[in-house]
């Protein structure tokens, strides 16, 4: 039996089928940087640098005067800060924000309960027992503190609001509160009329739309290689740069608030599973982050056409260096000169 075949019909399914394959393509090969250098950050957190067993004084001023970064981003940890109820110390995030400062490097300091680095929610020990609205008094009156004290300073440019705050599957925190993230963004901009609010929000797991609904300025995370405890390591690679870009042109279409999507944090460090980063061998560090994949993240996210991209793992970079391993910190290097 003969099957008879259109030939009209036929020459369209091709047709529609290498046009996909064009699309598709064009979407992974297209690079929205436009010959243009993002304004490259970094994000530095005291705790993580403390995790690594590093002088942590000694690394931040090495990412400061040895590397030369321009743009950093600080965390306010509560825990730090507020270590007994209404006994405050603020000796270290004074000491970073004023060799930043001293530098003329610019500042976005993450302030909240949620901030950058595990476990998300640095609580201090006596909020344990606190009832929810109780905690979240004490949250406002920590944010009001912090603000009041730093917004003099011009070489802070923006108030980070939580880190992350309505995404939930990742930290020990309670479940996200959009009604009270409104109440800590309505405080900051009630104390500061003139720097931007920016929240963040996941890169792969998120539209960005309800994030982006509330702030002047949206952060993503942009992770290449990812570990899973059922799946180990998982790489993004169905994923181009165009997929950040044209969700950052919806969030803004949609949201007439927002006056910028940046990257606050850029994966530049190994994926450490279950494990922290002092129990891994080199060879298992090199499985999710060695120098190549640095510079293919680089080369990513350029692509992304996004004017800020604030990387993440500098810390681990000069731990690296101290045991003899100085690539990637030398890579580093070149993105300040």
């Amino acid at each position: 039996m003969k099957i008879k075949i259109n030939k009209k019909r036929l020459i369209t399914i091709l047709t529609l089928f290498f046009l996909l394959i064009i699309f598709i393509f064009l979407l992974f090969a297209a690079d929205f940087s436009f010959g243009h250098e993002p304004d490259w950050g970094v994000t530095f957190s005291r705790s993580y640098a403390l995790d690594l067993q590093l002088d942590w004084r000694q690394a931040y001023l090495a990412i400061l005067d040895d590397l030369k970064v321009n743009h950093v981003r600080l965390s306010a940890y509560w825990d730090e800060i507020e270590p007994q109820k209404d006994q405050y110390n603020f000796t270290d995030l004074d000491w970073q924000i004023q060799q930043a400062t001293d530098r003329g490097v610019k500042i976005i300091l993450a302030v909240g309960r949620r901030l950058p680095r595990w476990p998300e929610c640095h609580d201090p020990g006596w909020i344990k027992h606190y009832p929810p609205q109780d905690t979240n008094d004490e949250i406002l009156g920590m944010i009001r503190l912090l603000v009041e004290r730093y917004q003099s300073n011009t070489q802070v440019v923006s108030w980070q609001v939580e880190n992350e705050p309505l995404f939930a599957w990742f930290g020990f925190c309670p479940a996200p509160d959009k009604e009270f993230l409104k109440k800590e963004i309505a405080l900051v901009k009630s104390l500061d009329q003139t720097r931007p609010v920016l929240i963040t929000d996941t890169g792969e797991l998120s539209n960005w739309q309800a994030a982006a609904d509330l702030t002047d300025v949206l952060g993503t995370t942009m992770y290449r290689v990812v570990w899973n405890k059922h799946f180990g390591f998982f790489r993004y690679w169905f994923v181009p740069p165009a997929f950040y870009h044209y969700k950052a042109l919806l969030a803004a279409a949609f949201n007439p608030n927002l006056k910028q999507v940046m990257v606050t944090e850029l994966q530049m460090e190994p994926w450490t599973g279950d494990k922290s980063m002092t129990q891994l061998t080199l060879a298992e560090q090199e499985k999710s982050f060695d120098l190549s994949q640095f510079q293919s993240n680089i080369k990513f996210a350029r692509k992304t056409g996004f004017k800020s991209v604030y990387l993440w793992g500098a810390e681990y970079w000069y731990w690296l260096k101290l045991k003899g391993h100085s690539q990637i910190w030398q890579a580093a290097q070149e993105l300040w000169r």
